[in-house]
């Protein structure tokens, strides 16, 4: 009867076993990402950064000696004191507490325009990767002619499109829009610019990474029990992109970033007096042999910025790298 009963559980035992073998293997992953993103100094070093800069953005109010829009005219373009830490630009107003509040713009315009971009081109890349045939011709295809248009242009016409768009009294259907408009200094037409541009490399990525995966054989085994494709394209295929996508979303953050700031610092960004670390150089590079304080600070943060993201994005790129695992 004993022998029996060991020989009735011991395959339910090996199947016990061997799951929570899986369930290690598939937890340990991400452990052993985390903890050689850990050994990468530089990369350790640019999340922390990140990471004020995030905390500053959200407590700008908290922090910021003055609100970005104070101005005091007798004290137009003064030099970094006790009073004010890195000076007053030229209607006298605090540089450090602008700073401060175009931390908030320059981060909600990297995470909004990602997630855009992310809602886009994952998908696409998905289908088109997993569908194939004239579907997926039909999709390369729009993606080769958007990529024959330069970036920079095709942002510039959506965005005066859009400025002169969104100026009109709010009326009719696009009353909603507008007033979110305002309500986020201007970004809308920023968010929806460089979202409709900057999918198409993830949208590659994507599919490039689905067509290698969907003949592995635990795809040909989800298919022989008869699961549906949208089930195959969610729970076998998308969670084994995760890894390429994070390094792309990293990645792509200080692009969006940097495009803002060069739209800002060409007027077609943030509408004055919001402030942008790109409208803030477009302002100080005026005046930099006079005011030199005016322009440093923002060009400092935008730098230290961009190399922190990259910094971070190399960091992730080499954890998630199975080859990088000794």
């Amino acid at each position: 009867m004993d022998t029996t009963t060991a020989e009735q559980l011991a395959p339910g035992a090996a199947r016990t076993s061997l799951g929570g073998m899986r369930g290690r293997q598939q937890s340990s992953l991400w452990l052993d990402a985390w903890v050689r993103l850990r050994r990468n100094k530089l990369a350790v070093v640019g999340l922390v950064f990140l990471v004020l800069i995030a905390l500053v953005a959200l407590l700008a109010p908290v922090l910021a000696p003055e609100h970005y829009a104070q101005q005091n005219l007798a004290e137009v373009t003064q030099p970094p004191s006790r009073q004010h830490l890195l000076g007053t630009d030229g209607l006298g107003r605090d540089v450090l507490s602008r700073m401060i509040y175009g931390a908030r713009v320059s981060i909600a315009v990297g995470l909004v325009v990602e997630a855009m971009i992310l809602l886009i081109g994952v998908p696409i890349g998905l289908i088109a990767g997993y569908r194939g045939g004239w579907l997926d011709t039909a999709l390369m295809r729009l993606v080769d002619v958007l990529y024959a248009f330069p970036n920079l242009l095709f942002v510039i016409i959506i965005m005066t499109y859009l400025k002169a768009l969104l100026a009109q009294p709010s009326a009719g259907l696009l009353g909603p829009v507008i007033v979110i408009n305002k309500a986020s200094g201007g970004l809308l037409g920023v968010f929806i610019g460089l979202g409709l541009i900057s999918w198409l490399t993830v949208a590659r990525l994507v599919r490039g990474q689905i067509l290698s995966l969907k003949k592995k054989e635990y795809v040909e085994a989800a298919h022989s029990l008869g699961a549906r494709s949208g089930r195959i394209m969610r729970l076998h295929l998308l969670p084994n992109t995760l890894a390429p996508i994070i390094v792309a979303a990293t990645l792509g953050i200080p692009g969006a970033i940097l495009y803002e700031a060069g739209l800002s610092f060409l007027g077609l960004g943030v509408e004055p007096p919001t402030p942008s670390w790109g409208l803030m150089i477009s302002e100080g590079i005026k005046t930099m042999r006079s005011y030199p304080h005016m322009l440093i600070g923002p060009v400092a943060a935008l730098s230290l910025t961009m190399l922190s993201f990259n910094f971070v994005g190399d960091g992730l790129r080499d954890a998630l790298d199975p080859w990088m695992k000794k």
